[in-house]
């Protein structure tokens, strides 16, 4: 009688399958450069149309309510920070529709593309930027703005502007991240449908 252990048969399961589904994945993840663009077209889209119904709606209530020139120049510190606030919301809002579009699109890495569709936006505003740098250097546009109707100081427009410009690229890079994360949960549900089903 030999103590030789029998091992009871097991199913052949082909062990590199599921390895060989996740390295065929993998060639999907990552950034997407197609993703991120078409979300930041939709960025740019949304901003644009939300502007203006915001624009619109803040026109039609000043029309409303009568307001003269003496009150908007009583209180223009007040007028900015609301012109501040709601030019940041509407594009917050639009940066997150364009991370969802880019999560969406790419399915795997939705954070990583709503962070891409914020550096196409980056990108472009510096390039716009250095392109407006040069021209202003040979044709002096800015030298001949004058707004004397502004009852702020300089010194109170580049504070306000830095702060503004800071909120602005904080928002709208976690609102570009959390609507990519939202963009790819919808593949997730259905990729748990799935699974759920087989």
């Amino acid at each position: 009688m030999s103590n030789v252990t029998t091992v009871p048969d097991r199913p052949m399961v082909a062990p590199d399958r599921q390895p060989a589904a996740d390295a065929a994945l993998l060639v999907y993840r990552g950034f997407k450069f197609g993703a991120a663009f078409f979300g930041w077209l939709i960025a740019i889209a949304m901003s644009v149309l939300l502007s203006s119904a915001v624009s619109a709606v803040a026109l039609l209530t000043a029309e409303v309510l009568d307001y003269n020139r003496s009150d908007a120049e009583a209180a223009p510190a007040a007028a900015g920070l609301t012109a501040s606030v709601m030019g940041i919301v509407v594009i917050a809002v639009a940066f997150y529709s364009g991370g969802y579009v880019a999560g969406r699109l790419a399915r795997f890495d939705g954070a990583r593309n709503g962070f891409g569709v914020w550096m196409v936006a980056i990108l472009v505003a510096l390039l716009a930027a250095g392109a407006g740098a040069l021209l202003n250097s040979q044709y002096d546009w800015l030298g001949d703005v004058q707004r004397p109707d502004i009852a702020l100081s300089t010194e109170t427009l580049a504070t306000g502007g830095v702060i503004a410009g800071v909120a602005l690229l904080v928002v709208t890079l976690l609102s570009a991240i959390i609507g990519g994360k939202s963009g790819q949960r919808y593949h997730e549900k259905i990729d748990r449908l799935i699974a759920s089903e087989n």
